[in-house]
C-alpha cells in the first residue's frame, strides 16, 4: 500500500497488495480489495498514565477543578454525597485495571479525609441493564465493593423505583426532569465518568444515566436522532441537544461535580497486538500469529469464540483527567478524545466497508443479536465521523459479522417481542410509536428491576439508534449471516464474502464507485472534508 497522509493513517490499495485483515465479529477475515480503495486506519495509543499517576492526578483535579470550588468546598461533616459512577457498556473492552476503580478509590480516600462518612455509590445504568455483582467487583475492585456492596450503600440504580426516583420539575421545552432521588437530595453529586467516545459525558451523565424513562425519552425518540448528525459530533446532535436542557436543568437544582477520564486506543494485549497495526507495518511474528488466531477461531464455535475475547482485557491507559462544572469539563475532555481518535479525510466515498467487532456496549457477556448489529453497524460505526458521513447519501454500507439469529433471554427479553413486530414494519417512525407499550409492559419491568434485562424500551432506543444512518444509507450489506432472514427482515441485501458485496455495491453506483475500508477496532472517527 502507498500512503496518502503524512501520518500513514489513510492508505491507498495497489494491485501488488495481499488481502486486507478485518474483524468480523467473533472471527476474523481475510479480503482482498478493488485497486484504489481507500483503507482507514485508527491513531497509533497515545502515552497514557500509570496507576500512581493516575492516583495523583484525579486528587489534583479535586483541588484544581474547573468552574467550580474545590470538592473540599461542599463537605463537611454530616454531608450526604452520592458518587454515581458509569456502568459495564464502557470500556470495550474492558479495561485490564478499570480507571474507575482507581479515581473512585481516591475519591473516598478524600471524603474521608474530610469527616463525611455518608456516602452512597450508584451505577448509572440508566434504562440498561442492571449489573451482577460479580461485575461490579470486577469493575470496582474487591476494596470498595467489600466496604459498599453488602451494606447496599453500592446499587444499581432503578429508574423504575417508585420510591427511589423524585420529578425536579421541568425543562424550558417542558420535558419532565425526573432522576434518582438520593442524588437530588445529596449535598454534592460525584460522578466519575469514563469517557471512551465522544458520545459519552458532559450533560449526559446525570440527564441520562440517572433519569427515568419519562426523563429520556424525548431525547431517544427516532426523531432527535434522527436529526442527529453524528453523536460524536455534539453540536451537530439533536439528541445531545435534549439531553443539554434537561442537564442544565438538573445542576440548576442539583450540586453535581463531574470527573472525566480519556483513555487512549490500546485496545488489545500484546498476543493479538497486530490487530491495531496496518498490515505493511506487520512482522513475521504478527502475520504468523494473526494466521494462527484465524484458523482457530474458524475451527471453533462462535459461542467459545466469545467467551475467549470476553475474557481478554484492554490495556488501556489514562490519556486526561479534568473535574469540575460540566460543560467547562467535557469541553476538556472532547479535545483529549478528538485527539486520540479523529483522523482527517478529504471526499466521502459510494462504498463503505465496516468491520464489526464481537462486542457491543448492550451485548457484554451476551449474544449480539440482530436489533444490536443493526445498532453497531448503523447506529455506532456509521456515527464515527465528524462533519459529514464517510460514506455518501445513498451509498452502499458493507457490515463484516456473521449476525447471528440468536437473543440472550435474560439480557434482551423485550428484544425478542421487538423482532417479531419487525416483520409488520421496520419504519423508524413507526416502531417508535410502540415505545410506550414496551417501556410500561409489567414483565420487562419486572425483569429490569429484578432479574438483569434491559428496559422494555432499551430496544425500541436501539431501533432509533440506528434511523439516522438507515435513512443516509441507499443500501446495505451484510455479508455471509449465519442466518440471512435477519437481513432480509430489516431490508438489508446479503453477499457471500467482502468481493462480492462490494462487486454489489459497484452494480448499484457505477463500475469506477469510491471505496473506503474502517480498519477498525479499535476506535478511529473520521474528520471528512
Amino acid at each position: 500500500m502507498q500512503k496518502l497522509d503524512s501520518e500513514g493513517l489513510v492508505r491507498i490499495v495497489e494491485k501488488s497488495d495481499g488481502p486486507l485483515f478485518l474483524a468480523r465479529g467473533e472471527r476474523f477475515t481475510y479480503a482482498r480489495m478493488p485497486e484504489g480503495t481507500r483503507v482507514l486506519y485508527p491513531r497509533p495509543p497515545l502515552p497514557g498514565m500509570k496507576i500512581p499517576e493516575l492516583r495523583a492526578k484525579v486528587r489534583e483535579a479535586l483541588e484544581n477543578p474547573l468552574g467550580m470550588d474545590p470538592l473540599r468546598a461542599f463537605l463537611k461533616p454530616g454531608a450526604k454525597v452520592t458518587i454515581a459512577v458509569d456502568d459495564i457498556s464502557l470500556s470495550l473492552p474492558k479495561q485490564a485495571h478499570d480507571v474507575r476503580r482507581t479515581c473512585t478509590e481516591v475519591v473516598l480516600e478524600y471524603l474521608a479525609e474530610h469527616g463525611v462518612s455518608d456516602i452512597e455509590i450508584v451505577i448509572a445504568v440508566c434504562l440498561h441493564r442492571h449489573m451482577h455483582d460479580w461485575e461490579v467487583r470486577e469493575m470496582l475492585g474487591p476494596k470498595v465493593f467489600n466496604a459498599y456492596w453488602p451494606q447496599k450503600k453500592l446499587y444499581n440504580y432503578d429508574a423504575e423505583d417508585p420510591d427511589g426516583n423524585v420529578v425536579l420539575g421541568h425543562d424550558r421545552h417542558g420535558h419532565v426532569v425526573e432522576i434518582h432521588r438520593r442524588s437530588a437530595e445529596s449535598d454534592v453529586v460525584i460522578y466519575v465518568n469514563l469517557n471512551l467516545i465522544a458520545l459519552n459525558g458532559g450533560h449526559k451523565s446525570v440527564g441520562v444515566g440517572l433519569a427515568t424513562y419519562r426523563c429520556i425519552r424525548p431525547n431517544h425518540s427516532a426523531e432527535a436522532q434522527l436529526h442527529s448528525r453524528s453523536f460524536n459530533d455534539p453540536p451537530r446532535s439533536r439528541m445531545h441537544q435534549v439531553i443539554d436542557h434537561i442537564g442544565r436543568y438538573v445542576e440548576s437544582k442539583v450540586k453535581v461535580f463531574h470527573i472525566e477520564m480519556t483513555v487512549n486506543n490500546d485496545t488489545f494485549p500484546w498476543f493479538i497486538g497486530y490487530m491495531q497495526k496496518p498490515e505493511p507495518e506487520w512482522n513475521l511474528v504478527d502475520k504468523l500469529a494473526a494466521r494462527v488466531n484465524k484458523h482457530f477461531l474458524d475451527c471453533t464455535p462462535l459461542s467459545v469464540n466469545r467467551g475467549i475475547f470476553f475474557g481478554v482485557h484492554a490495556p488501556y491507559a489514562c490519556t486526561g483527567v479534568t473535574a469540575g462544572e460540566c460543560e467547562a469539563v467535557h469541553a476538556v475532555t472532547l479535545r483529549n478524545v478528538y485527539r486520540q481518535q479523529l483522523v482527517e479525510l478529504q471526499g466521502q466515498s459510494d462504498i463503505l466497508v465496516s468491520p464489526i467487532a464481537y462486542v457491543m456496549p448492550y451485548s457484554v457477556h451476551s449474544v449480539m443479536n440482530p436489533i444490536l448489529v443493526y445498532a453497531m453497524g448503523l447506529g455506532y460505526n456509521f456515527n464515527f465521523y465528524k462533519g459529514q458521513p464517510v460514506l455518501k447519501k445513498g451509498g452502499t454500507l458493507i457490515l463484516n459479522h456473521p449476525m447471528e439469529n440468536k437473543f440472550d433471554a435474560v439480557h434482551h427479553p423485550s428484544y425478542i417481542e421487538l423482532y417479531e413486530k419487525l416483520a409488520e414494519t421496520a419504519d423508524p417512525a413507526k416502531v417508535d410509536a410502540w415505545s410506550d407499550y414496551f417501556a410500561e409492559k409489567p414483565e420487562y419491568i419486572e425483569k429490569y428491576r429484578f432479574r438483569n434485562a434491559y428496559h422494555g424500551f432499551h430496544a425500541i432506543s436501539m431501533w432509533n439508534w440506528g434511523c439516522h444512518g438507515m435513512d443516509h444509507c441507499g443500501q446495505v450489506i451484510v455479508v455471509a449471516p449465519e442466518d440471512p432472514e435477519p437481513a432480509r427482515r430489516f431490508g438489508w441485501e446479503v453477499a457471500g464474502s467482502v468481493e462480492e458485496a462490494i462487486a454489489m455495491g459497484r452494480a448499484k453506483h457505477g463500475a469506477g464507485a469510491s471505496v473506503s475500508v474502517s480498519h477498525a477496532p479499535p476506535i478511529a472517527m473520521w474528520d471528512v472534508k
